[in-house]
């Protein structure tokens, strides 16, 4: 599910300061909204 919206976000222009990065069972990514705030997307297998 990460890799599917990081892809689709990354087309629409969007910065990720994190790539989908995989640690045990969890996969996430971050990137910065215009606000100035990290946002995580998360997906826990």
């Amino acid at each position: 599910i990460v890799q599917k919206e990081y892809e689709l976000l990354i087309n629409l222009g969007v910065e990720f300061s994190v790539e989908p990065t995989e640690i045990g069972t969890t996969i996430f990514a971050v990137f910065n909204d215009t606000c100035g705030n990290n946002i995580q997307i998360v997906e826990i297998e």
